[in-house]
């Protein structure tokens, strides 16, 4: 694994740091009062306003912040270089599946063959693209030297399950095949997301474990696994106050399943935390805020992986809630997404490369 490498900031990082310098000042110090005593809890250097989109079940799902969520990330593709990324599609079970593709100069066919990550983007199954994510997957893909694929998969509610997953399987079928154009060892290969990403990503490494696909790796950022989570709208008290609440949470599961989570039949890999048996599941590295909504259910998939045998490492962050980890102008937040890093490339470079 080559070491990292020290850059200049991107024009991206820049953008992030004068909105955490201007924009936190204005807009989050304009609506303390309307954010509640749960501000206090909030690390001083997470008070930005990402806080205020939305806040309180009280304004969670309605019109007005979905379509902000759909202006966020139509404009983040206008804010960040393209850097690494490449358009391609990928074509695996009978699927056409829309994806970027990250690459450092450095890897890739002419070389040994690198490991792969397959990368979900967040947006709670129903919003969201590969672009929110852009710098992410190129950093990734330049420091650990490996190719990485983000999925631009089907959304909810116009897409209901399985499409997003089958579109994921589709794209792991598509590398697998496609593996020595790629330059990819499929011994090698690792997934992972944030939100409903690491949702899709862990209910992935299920699919594939039942199909005698081995992966090496589960890269789980505050991931979405329980439908129970909030169910109804109820609210849990010390999380979910702020970006990503209770009432918002069982609306997507609701766009997700096709219905009311009470009312699902449990089909396999639709919710994560629902699988009885995690034995032989890939190893996963499970990093939370103790202010996300998704705490408690991190934590808990994390315990029941290491009850059956699976090696599972957690971060938790005091201070951090959903999607916090984007401010990257905080020290604990880029040692929070430096360490999923790490852990990411350790499991591909001890994993034993195909024969």
């Amino acid at each position: 694994m080559p070491p990292p490498t020290h850059r200049p900031r991107s024009l991206g990082a820049l953008a992030l740091a004068g909105l955490a310098a201007v924009g936190a000042a204005v807009v989050v110090e304009a609506r303390r009062r309307d954010l509640g005593p749960a501000f206090h809890q909030v690390a001083p250097e997470l008070r930005a306003p990402l806080l205020v989109l939305p806040h309180g079940t009280s304004s969670a799902g309605r019109p007005a912040d979905r379509q902000r969520h759909r202006l966020s990330a139509a404009a983040l593709p206008r804010v960040f270089p393209r850097g690494l990324g490449r358009e391609r599609t990928a074509l695996g079970g009978g699927l056409k599946v829309p994806v970027w593709c990250y690459r450092a100069e450095a890897a890739g066919p002419q070389g040994a063959p690198t490991g792969a990550l397959l990368w979900f983007h967040g947006g709670g199954f129903v919003s969201g693209s590969p672009a929110q994510d852009h710098l992410l997957c190129s950093r990734i893909a330049r420091q650990l030297g490996i190719l990485v694929v983000s999925v631009d998969y089907r959304l909810a509610p116009g897409h209901p399950f399985p499409a997003a997953l089958d579109d994921g399987f589709a794209v792991l079928t598509w590398v697998r095949e496609r593996a020595e154009e790629l330059g990819v060892d499929p011994a090698r290969l690792a997934v992972g997301g944030a939100g409903a990403g690491g949702g899709i990503a862990a209910a992935l490494a299920q699919r594939a474990h039942d199909a005698g696909i081995g992966l090496v790796f589960q890269l789980l950022n505050s991931p979405m696994l329980d439908s129970a989570t909030g169910a109804g709208g109820a609210e849990i008290p010390g999380r979910g106050d702020f970006v990503w609440t209770a009432r918002a949470n069982a609306e997507a599961w609701r766009a997700y399943l096709g219905c009311a989570p009470g009312q699902f039949d449990g089909r396999d890999w639709a919710v994560p935390a629902h699988r009885v048996n995690l034995a032989g599941l890939a190893a996963a590295w499970i990093g939370v805020g103790d202010l996300d909504l998704f705490y408690d259910e991190g934590l808990a998939y994390a315990r029941r992986l290491r009850a059956a045998g699976v090696s599972a490492r957690v971060r938790t962050e005091k201070g951090m809630y959903h999607a916090a980890d984007n401010c990257q102008w905080a020290s604990s937040m880029r040692d929070f997404r430096a360490e999923s890093i790490e852990a990411l490339g350790l499991a591909l470079v001890s994993a034993a490369p195909s024969r």
